[in-house]
């Protein structure tokens, strides 16, 4: 039996604090970014991105397309329609998750006990 506190949900390739952001990122620009937008939308170095990058692209949750263009290469990246899905799904989890949270904090202080020992 799982239990509700579980959070299967919680996708361990997105979970990461770096591909989060660039997972974020990119959902709020549907028409991707290029490299060096999600580097700095990101604080992340050239390389570290890269590295990151990889595993989503690995996972299929991001493409990135090359072309050149105004004389230079451009790398765009932006979310796949599985990585849209798998997002959305990892956001509904982590609702689910501040939810209990924040429930178990409304609740009455009657009886609660904390590590510290029961609350006056």
């Amino acid at each position: 039996m799982k239990s509700r506190y579980a959070y299967e949900g919680l996708n361990r390739v997105i979970h990461e604090r770096a591909r989060l952001s660039v997972m974020t990122s990119l959902a709020a620009h549907p028409t991707g970014l290029t490299f060096t937008e999600l580097k700095s939308f990101c604080s992340l170095t050239d390389g570290n991105l890269s590295r990151h990058l990889q595993v989503l692209i690995e996972s299929k949750l991001v493409s990135m397309t090359k072309r050149s263009g105004r004389g230079r290469r451009e790398t765009r990246c932006r979310l796949t329609a599985l990585g849209s899905r798998k997002y959305l799904g990892y956001l509904t989890v982590l609702e689910q998750l501040l939810h209990d949270a924040t429930k178990q904090q409304k609740q009455p202080a009657v009886g609660r006990v904390s590590r510290l020992g029961p609350e006056v």
